[in-house]
């Protein structure tokens, strides 16, 4: 059955290194109205918590707040967080991101997450209720302990003095006072976006799966690992549970640990919350595509990042879904399991990897036509 003039809705995420989000739809769009001039497409920026979400959040109709953070090392950081009512926004990444390190130099040892932190405060300082927190691209290990400096709590060495920021500052740490915290987390829901499910230590936590891509070295990992575990039982200790081994607790440097333990958070996946942010299912109603995507499908695409993501919210209003990316490395069959129909790659056009960067944007125009031709000939 053809379909002369359908409904097409895009939410892709970023082709790292090629297009944002916004350039990816844009440029989707126009290759579907070459092809099919009738077609109503529209668009919607999503992402899985990481850096993107402020973006997603801001064109859904939040309003962009700006503030001034700690950055990832102290700096001064001019930030965004997003508000719609009573709820915002923050973005780790935006806040104290591993993209804001000075120079790109991982500091494994003294690099801070104060600056969500600070954020938060803006935000519950402005009356905010609900703090939606998207914690992906951390630059620090510190457990959470600088967001929660930020919002009042005391980390103290045996002589009762604030210990410094950072992995490094837990070696010292002798106690902890929560007495200080903003009393606005008191009736606040937190819910972080989260695409981990692992615990804060031992082999699959944080300071041995994600610490190595912040420069925790293999000498530095049993330092890293006794601090935040000295963190742990003291926090434990305070507050009368024990959170350090629940899903999501090593995410983002142990943020997500600090997140459940302190600020007792719901902890769910990234793209659904953004999902919602931005009001899919009420855009996928009527569409008789989805069309999602992101640079580089592959076996972590399928462990809750965007475009599988979108497949599952897809289908639970009925409307197909195909991806498009610069390259595929899935097994035959691994994305249509997850919902996908099919996957169009630039590689499809042009093998040279190089050439699908630089030339990513024609290329994609070229590969959305393609998309179209086979929803218009009944193939999708």
């Amino acid at each position: 059955m053809t379909v002369p003039e359908p409904v097409v809705l895009v939410a892709c995420d970023k082709f790292k290194g090629s297009l944002v989000a916004t350039e990816v739809a844009e440029r989707i769009a126009v290759g579907v109205r070459e092809v099919l001039p009738g077609a109503v497409v529209r668009s919607l920026l999503v992402a899985d918590g990481g850096d993107g979400t402020i973006e997603a959040a801001l064109v859904a109709g939040y309003e962009a707040r700006v503030t001034t953070t700690s950055g990832p090392t102290g700096r001064p950081l001019k930030a965004r967080y997003a508000v719609l009512g009573a709820t915002a926004v923050v973005e780790l990444a935006e806040t104290c991101g591993i993209v804001h390190l000075p120079g790109g130099r991982l500091e494994p040892l003294t690099s801070t997450s104060r600056g969500v932190g600070e954020a938060v405060r803006a935000a519950l300082d402005e009356g905010c209720a609900e703090i939606v927190l998207g914690i992906g691209g951390s630059a620090s290990t510190d457990g959470g302990t600088g967001m929660l400096s930020a919002l009042g709590a005391r980390f103290l060495d045996a002589s009762g003095h604030e210990i410094p920021d950072g992995a490094g500052g837990l070696a010292s740490l002798a106690s902890v006072d929560l007495s200080g915290l903003h009393p606005g987390l008191a009736d606040a829901r937190v819910v972080v976006a989260c695409d981990v499910n692992n615990p804060l230590l031992g082999d699959r936590g944080t300071a041995a799966v994600f610490g190595p891509q912040k420069g925790v070295t293999a000498q530095l990992r049993p330092q890293v690992d006794a601090g935040l575990e000295r963190l742990a039982d003291l926090l434990a200790e305070a507050i009368g549970r024990d959170s350090r081994d629940e899903p999501g607790a090593g995410a983002a440097g142990g943020v997500g640990y600090a997140a459940l333990q302190v600020l007792d958070a719901e902890m769910r996946p990234g793209v659904e919350l953004v999902l919602d942010l931005v009001g899919f299912a009420e855009q996928a109603d009527g569409a008789d595509l989805v069309i999602t995507g992101e640079g580089s499908l592959d076996e972590q695409s399928l462990m809750g990042k965007t475009p599988v993501g979108v497949a599952e919210a897809a289908a639970r209003v009925g409307v197909p879904v195909v991806a498009v990316c610069g390259r595929s490395l899935l097994a035959d069959g691994q994305a249509e399991a997850s919902g996908i129909r099919r996957v169009y790659a630039l590689t499809d056009l042009e093998p040279d990897p190089a050439r699908c960067m630089s030339e990513a944007g024609p290329l994609l125009e070229a590969l959305a036509g393609t998309v179209a031709r086979d929803l218009a000939d009944g193939g999708l």
